[in-house]
């Protein structure tokens, strides 16, 4: 899930009449010669109205859908940059994205992005389908329903595995470790997911996992502290693994339980010299419980940027796997139709200690791999490596 900043929600996400309303700037358009923000030596924007025109003389179908058409071309400028976290939603995807946010839609609970131009698994939701199809965390996803994923828009890829509850997709995944590719049939079904978790482990250790950074998490995590704190618990172990991101004020707000008021939670580096910081402000109830974070290749956005804050701050240990690596941030720019939106990067986030987080990802401090043997066996060598760690913490 990337993390995006809105300005019409005041949110920071770290995670989807039009010819009435376009009309008028559609036509003042094709007056225009020049594209009135571009840079002088940009290329002349009659270009596109002289390649618009002729797709509508000589195309061999006159039945030209003027939506996809424009759409399609919005689409187009948003690849053209390279970057896989810039992308154009219409008015379905929009309202797919917001469902997503929502936590509840139809699918197969898998969170999906571009990483070195493959389309990769983030991190399968726990008890959902695409788990229980047995995907992983880093599985390269090479075809869906037979046709290549090479090249392919996410949004596209995403649309094609999302479907109707009871539906089936084919996905081709490729495993490190494996000779070849494998299909894999995932049974779509309706996918709600439960932001947080926790239970007392070893009688006085208390285990969080959170799912993601959604909406319900700032008051889900309030109830789950007032609890710990009642509780025997004397340490913690917050487990992060699989988590895809989420909205930054929620992983402020998280933070803010365990950081003291002020301390920097993350930097948002604009990369013109501008930066802005980030600080906990919450009551830091939780500072006196050691503490240490689960990591893997599943955890991204919002999930490092916590876990990066707790060991800046705290020097609280990672354990597990490389992160993710997904830093950027992404503001969302609603278009004039009202149901389509840009999401732009616009900056990327560092840890407190300035290191940066995108494409880098963080490096645990205690190296914990998971087999596939493991998980066949239920086994959680990552978890009993944390339990032994956080026991021996004063």
């Amino acid at each position: 899930m990337n993390i995006i900043l809105n300005p019409l929600q005041k949110k920071i996400l770290l995670i989807v009449a039009f010819i009435a309303v376009f009309g008028a700037g559609f036509l003042a358009a094709k007056n225009t010669t020049q594209c009135p923000v571009c840079k002088p030596e940009a290329v002349n924007f009659s270009l596109f109205w002289d390649a618009y025109n002729k797709l509508h003389e000589h195309y061999i179908d006159s039945n030209i859908d003027e939506k996809k058409l424009i759409y399609g071309a919005i689409a187009g400028m948003t690849r053209s940059l390279g970057d896989p976290y810039t992308d154009f939603f219409n008015p379905e995807q929009a309202k797919m994205f917001q469902q997503d946010l929502a936590g509840s839609f139809d699918g197969i609970g898998v969170e999906i992005a571009l990483k070195k131009e493959q389309l990769t698994v983030v991190a399968p939701l726990k008890g959902m389908p695409g788990e229980r199809a047995g995907l992983l965390a880093g599985d390269q996803i090479v075809k869906i329903n037979g046709k290549s994923t090479f090249e392919m828009p996410i949004d596209e890829a995403a649309g094609t595995i999302r479907g109707k509850k009871g539906t089936s997709v084919t996905l081709t995944i490729y495993r490190e470790g494996w000779e070849q590719a494998k299909d894999i049939v995932i049974v779509r079904d309706t996918i709600k997911v439960e932001t947080i978790y926790w239970e007392l482990k070893q009688g006085d250790v208390a285990y969080i996992n959170i799912a993601q950074f959604g909406q319900t998490l700032t008051a889900d995590f309030r109830k789950v502290a007032y609890e710990i704190l009642q509780s025997p618990a004397k340490k913690i172990v917050l487990d992060l693994r699989n988590n895809p991101g989420g909205y930054l004020e929620v992983s402020q707000n998280v933070a803010g339980w365990f950081l003291k008021p002020g301390q920097v939670v993350t930097i948002e580096d604009f990369g013109d010299g501008k930066k802005h910081e980030y600080k906990a402000e919450g009551n830091g109830a939780l500072v006196q419980y050691p503490t240490v974070v689960l990591i893997n290749k599943g955890s991204a956005s919002a999930s490092e940027i916590l876990a990066g804050a707790l060991r800046d701050n705290r020097n609280a240990q990672l354990i597990g796997e490389k992160s993710f690596g997904k830093g950027s941030v992404q503001e969302v720019v609603e278009l004039q139709d009202g149901s389509s939106f840009l999401k732009i990067t616009i900056a990327k986030w560092l840890t407190p200690k300035g290191n940066l987080i995108a494409e880098v990802g963080l490096t645990p401090d205690v190296k914990v791999e998971m087999t596939s043997e493991d998980e066949e066996a239920k086994k959680d060598p990552q978890l009993d490596k944390a339990l032994e760690i956080v026991k021996g913490l004063q």
